[in-house]
């Protein structure tokens, strides 16, 4: 155990010395908010690498890949299909150059989307920074047993993440994730062969398990996989830290750039994952792990790999403090967003617009610590992650990703539609689950994407259509003619 808790603790500190080491070069609103603009294609790759493939891909992911194999990858295909269509957004994003979703949802629509936009945000990024906690309290819990439980586990990872979020912001985070993203990119890489060598080859991996977990659509029918595959793909298509960071680049081209490198980073290691859990439920298909699914990728680090040589147990090492930093950096990432929200959003533009640097400042790193202890809340009373990933995913899939497409994407669309739209995508998920169990079995058995998508753009669509064109202002505020 001294080997894991050696490379966990380098790991930390490394990320500290990062965290400090950018506090000097935060001065102002912009450098804390989108790193003073100034992130080169390079940086801007693996920020958005870190920031997306967190726990639920390592912990959501990998439990669906553990229990029904190779389907698991649905869920991150929707994020591919995403990233596709992402390309040809990023520089009208860049273009934009503002700070956060709402203050698009304003010069777009009005004041009321923006309003609705920050309470859409702040119900998932807090919920999904929450399921962060609990990827990281169980690796603590892994590695130290017998003196932290995984509810101490989750506060001692909020308190790491608050921290390092809180220091400098955009900038600590984006260089952070650099560092993240090359080693757990390397080590799961890597990893990945050794692991199914361990477990006798591929023939043997393919041998021990079901057919069907090596089948498109597995032992789920096509709906099931469309209710992973969605979700993922819109919350991407609208997912506010991913255009904070194509606000916070050196320039449109560098946003383009970073968009190719984030596909293809994406690909190959949610793949990676994947197997590697699909190779994990060959390897351990009973004992502790079998009623802890998620857990699979840090059971392999520890497990896999602790009985061989010293270098493989290096790497079985390496493995379990690429997760941990991993869910850190995600963790990061979801927590720093919805703060940027509260302080401009609300705090600068309806509280104090002449708010010093210092204030603002100030302010912005207080409230990463609030969100980070709702976060850390909400993390007490969740057990799956899963199933709270999709949920997250959800809200923000239906209540803003529309009009945020439409934003950039289809000029008849109105602000009362705008704004019918959040609010309808937003009630029908939070209420689905009291609304579901009245309503008949075909449609009530049903996750809430499909109800609360179809709901929120028959309202974008339909008010759109009978109310006024937006004002050619509104158009121009967005680079449109």
């Amino acid at each position: 155990m001294s080997l894991y808790a050696s490379v966990i603790a380098a790991i930390v500190l490394i990320l500290l010395i990062v965290s400090l080491a950018r506090l000097g070069k935060v001065k102002t609103r912009a450098d804390y908010l989108v790193a003073g603009r100034s992130l080169p294609a390079f940086v801007l790759v693996f920020t958005l690498l870190s920031s997306w493939i967190g726990s639920g891909s390592l912990l959501g992911g990998a439990e669906n890949a553990y229990q029904h194999g190779f389907v698991a990858l649905w869920q991150a295909g929707g994020g591919w299909a995403g990233l596709l269509l992402i390309y040809f957004i990023a520089p009208r994003a860049r273009k934009f150059a503002q700070f956060t979703i709402p203050d698009l949802l304003e010069t777009r629509y009005n004041q009321t989307a923006r309003v609705l936009g920050v309470i859409a945000i702040l119900l998932t990024y807090t919920a999904i920074t929450s399921y962060q906690f609990i990827g990281g309290g169980d690796i603590l819990h892994l590695i130290f047993p017998q003196f932290i439980t995984p509810i101490l586990g989750r506060y001692i990872l909020a308190a790491f993440v608050i921290l390092f979020t809180a220091i400098a912001g955009m900038s600590s985070v984006a260089y952070m994730d650099l560092f993240i993203g090359l080693l757990a990119t390397t080590t799961m890489c890597i990893a990945l062969p050794v692991l199914i060598h361990r477990a006798g080859g591929w023939p043997a991996v393919h041998a021990a398990l079901p057919q069907s977990h090596f089948q498109l659509f597995g032992d789920l029918s096509f709906i099931q996989c469309l209710e992973l595959f969605l979700p993922t793909c819109l919350l991407l298509l609208g997912n506010q830290s991913m255009y904070q960071k194509f606000f916070s680049a050196r320039s449109e081209k560098d946003a383009s750039r970073a968009v190719v490198g984030w596909i293809i980073g994406t690909i190959i290691l949610e793949t990676v994952i994947v197997a590697i859990a699909v190779t994990g439920s060959a390897l351990f298909p009973t004992g502790e792990v079998s009623k802890a699914p998620r857990e699979i990728l840090a059971y392999c680090g520890l497990h896999g790999f602790g009985d061989g040589s010293p270098a493989l147990r290096l790497l079985g090492a390496l493995l379990m403090g690429a997760i941990f930093a991993k869910i850190i950096s995600t963790a990061n990432n979801w927590l720093f967003s919805p703060a940027t929200n509260l302080v401009n959003d609300i705090y600068v533009r309806y509280l104090y617009p002449k708010a010093s640097n210092k204030k603002i400042l100030m302010v912005s790193r207080l409230m990463v610590v609030l969100l980070g202890i709702w976060s850390l809340f909400q993390s007490l009373g969740t057990e799956s992650v899963l199933k709270k990933a999709l949920y997250a995913y959800t809200i923000y899939s239906a209540a803003l990703t529309p009009v945020i497409l439409a934003a950039f994407f289809w000029r008849r669309a109105t602000a009362a539609a705008a704004v019918a739209s959040i609010a309808i995508g937003t009630v029908v998920t939070v209420s689905w689950e009291w609304v579901a169990p009245h309503l008949p079995p075909a449609i009530g058995h049903r996750d809430a994407i499909f109800p609360a998508l179809l709901a929120s753009l028959l309202g974008l669509v339909v008010i759109s259509l009978m109310t006024a064109p937006p004002s050619s202002r509104q158009l121009a505020s967005l680079g449109e003619q």
